[in-house]
């Protein structure tokens, strides 16, 4: 299927503006259902039914409104929205630029493809280069659906992404959370040198394409075996959770499933675990001689850590 362009504008820095057209940049592929009646299986339809004179509204007869009090309502239409000016009139306004790694990936939603009118080209594939070598991403605003978003433009292979981000008042504070706060400095240093190295065993290349969605799947699996006749597989038994286990024996266990061959234990540690352990046992040591250094020693202790490190 042909994608189709969403909303078409332009993209300005600056003076410079570039026609665009945007494109949705992802699609579900969920399998989906449809409610029934059980006896006769009809399809269950949802009718639109005005709450004052119980008679269903045809859709030419809805309109949007805004309740400003208990049951009453201020009735809004396109025209009431379109005289909205925000400066912001089909324009993809890039306000500013930020080094990528700024941006917490909280705050990104959804993502879209930009993609030039004809004759934007030129000046689509200067922005797209200039971002490239520069590493920036453009903040902008822009105004489509009924509402303004704060966005993200920024390259994706041969073309211009947005993202639609989310503003920071939307974000939830997570001091609301119940954290374990100073757990870190409670945790024994064997577990942390366990954890490292699974981290390290577990550590590859990013590739999206070796994932899979594995329920969605499984569902259509389900279905044509539904389909078939045949009869559903036994449910697999949920896991035991009444034992106690200790966080370092579950660490091990762990370690000795990551390793290629499905958990063979072996007699001496593999390179990246005895490399992650040395780490750890560096870390841990310039932590200890870190605390037991005087006020005096302190300064020269971190310009010799510097230079460590340049080296």
């Amino acid at each position: 299927m042909a994608m189709r362009p969403i909303w078409k504008g332009s993209i300005s820095f600056g003076l410079v503006n570039i026609p665009v057209s945007i494109y949705l940049a992802a699609r579900s592929e969920r399998v989906g259902f449809k409610m029934l009646h059980a006896p006769d299986q009809g399809r269950i339809h949802y009718k639109r039914v005005c709450e004052v004179d119980g008679e269903e509204v045809p859709w030419e007869e809805i309109v949007k409104g805004y309740e400003y009090a208990k049951g009453r309502y201020v009735e809004i239409t396109d025209e009431d929205l379109e005289s909205i000016d925000i400066g912001l009139a089909r324009t993809v306004d890039i306000v500013q630029f930020v080094d990528q790694e700024e941006i917490d990936p909280v705050f990104y939603d959804k993502p879209y493809f930009l993609e030039p009118t004809k004759g934007a080209e030129r000046a689509y594939a200067l922005l797209r280069e200039a971002l490239v070598r520069s590493g920036k991403v453009g903040i902008a605003r822009v105004v489509f659906r009924e509402r303004e978003y704060l966005a993200a433009v920024r390259p994706r292979g041969e073309a211009l992404a947005l993202d639609t981000m989310r503003f920071a008042t939307e974000l939830r504070d997570q001091g609301e959370l119940h954290l374990p706060a100073g757990a870190a400095t409670e945790l024994p240093e064997k577990q942390i040198d366990l954890a490292l190295m699974l981290v390290e065993q577990l550590t590859a290349p990013w590739d999206p394409d070796k994932y899979a969605d594995r329920y969605q799947e499984a569902v259509q699996r389900m279905i044509d075996r539904k389909l078939e006749g045949l009869p559903l597989p036994a449910a697999a038994p949920a896991p035991a959770t009444g034992e106690v286990i200790d966080l370092a024996e579950i660490l091990r266990r762990s370690l000795e499933q990551a390793r290629p061959g499905g958990g063979e234990a072996e007699e001496r540690p593999a390179k990246g675990q005895r490399r992650a352990a040395a780490a750890a046992q560096a870390a841990r040591s310039a932590r200890r001689k870190e605390k037991e250094a005087t006020p005096e020693e302190k300064p020269a202790r971190k310009r010799s850590a510097s230079r460590s490190r340049k080296k």
